[in-house]
């Protein structure tokens, strides 16, 4: 009887693991070293899109003019954990590209740094590298040492440099965001917060420092000489076509996050995914929104000729006429099917008077889509016209009566 009892508590006990194991309960280590609850994680899947996405939140974004194509959630504050470090490596490359920093400088890590805990590069008190180690470190093995002494380096301590994301953040449009670090972690915060949008719009502002992807697209990696590995907590950078970026995240408040980019025939995109319940799920969420988009749309850039109003006519100006400053056209991310159908008109004040100040609106190239999309350009000032004194009048009135014609014709040569 012993025996038969025995071998009942044993199953039992079996079972009882078993479902421990697999059920709510378990606890998924994801790849940036942090264990994730998933009781503590919803995973529902969105309605009413046109992909399967299993996540809190989401959006997806046409990198060269921050157009929302498909977007689930998108303005929910949530965690985002280490994909906070997109707004670091931001701060980091507008400070590269400005020259207040190269990526040859040497730091010196100080204490509060080697402190950070959870994925890191275990620095030491004391320890040298330059820039460029540091930001291989953060963009490739989303070291927390390492971006919390980035921000120290970029604006001399780390609250100044949190201090530094926010107001950046507010520049950016990014109304839902609240920074409390420069690496994500969020085990001491309740107020570490964003959103999808908020996150697709800081991606959109990295990619345009093209030398980032030069970091976001390696896959694996080494620091002092060998000895420390790096690799890539993305993995769309090896198995995604055409991917440029961006970056992970993983805590067990913010589950599992991505702020995935990639490029095909010109046609740029950034997927964001937040809350997933496990790592695969955010990676299949992202794949599947740029699949759809890389499906649906192509990279447009119309051809227009702004010849005709590179200068423009004044009326009663000191000068006939005033140079104007035409803004780059930027790609736009059109409908499959669409192109024969867009409608580029150029618009511009005929009746100019002067006086006129640089910078003032002349005009306007509208493009609008068949979609009903439109998309605008100003036509600005490039410099100031004066308007004509009583003795101008009187001077071009003598010079038109001793020289029998004009002195400037009423049309430019925009030739």
């Amino acid at each position: 009887m012993k025996k038969v009892f025995c071998f009942l508590l044993c199953l039992l006990t079996m079972f009882t693991t078993s479902f421990n194991v697999s059920g709510v309960d378990r606890l998924v280590k994801e790849e940036e070293g942090i264990v994730v609850n998933n009781s503590a994680v919803q995973s529902p899947s969105a309605e009413n899109l046109p992909v399967e996405i299993h996540a809190k939140s989401a959006v997806l974004m046409e990198v060269s003019s921050g157009e929302v194509l498909l977007q689930y959630n998108a303005d929910e504050k949530l965690f985002p954990a280490s994909v906070t470090k997109i707004m670091t490596m931001l701060l980091v490359a507008e400070a590269i590209d400005e020259n207040k920093i190269t990526l040859a400088d040497k730091v010196v890590c100080s204490a509060n740094a080697a402190s950070k805990g959870g994925s890191q590069i275990w620095l030491e008190e004391g320890e040298e590298m330059t820039v460029d180690e540091l930001l291989r470190a953060t963009a490739i093995g989303s070291a927390n040492d390492a971006a919390t002494l980035l921000g120290e380096y970029v604006a001399g301590s780390e609250q100044g440099f949190i201090d530094m994301m926010n107001s950046r953040a507010k520049e950016l449009g990014m109304n839902n965001t609240n920074f409390e670090n420069a690496t994500g972690l969020d085990d001491t915060t309740d107020t570490h917060l964003t959103t999808a949008r908020d996150i697709g719009i800081m991606s959109v502002e990295l990619l345009k420092h093209d030398f980032i992807t030069d970091y976001t697209t390696v896959w694996m990696d080494s620091l002092r000489n060998g000895e420390t590995e790096l690799v890539n907590t993305n993995k769309l950078v090896r198995f995604y076509s055409g991917t440029t970026g961006l970056k992970t995240g993983t805590t067990a408040k913010a589950g599992c996050c991505v702020s995935a980019s990639a490029k095909r025939d010109g046609l740029h995109l950034v997927a964001v995914v937040m809350g997933s319940a496990t790592s695969d799920e955010r990676f299949n969420s992202a794949k599947a929104m740029l699949n759809w988009g890389f499906s649906n749309y192509l990279c447009f850039k119309p051809e227009i000729d702004t010849t005709s109003v590179e200068k423009i006519v004044v009326q009663k100006g000191r000068t006939p006429f005033v140079e104007t400053e035409i803004p780059e056209i930027t790609s736009i991310a059109l409908k499959k099917g669409e192109e024969t159908g867009v409608v580029v008109k150029i618009e511009v004040d005929e009746n100019l008077t002067a006086p006129i100040e640089k910078g003032q609106t002349l005009g306007v190239i509208s493009i609008e889509t068949p979609s009903e999309k439109k998309y605008e350009y100003k036509i600005t000032a490039k410099n100031k016209v004066e308007k004509l004194t009583f003795l101008d009048c009187v001077v071009k009135s003598l010079n038109f009566i001793g020289n029998g014609k004009k002195e400037y014709p009423l049309k430019p040569d925009n030739t």
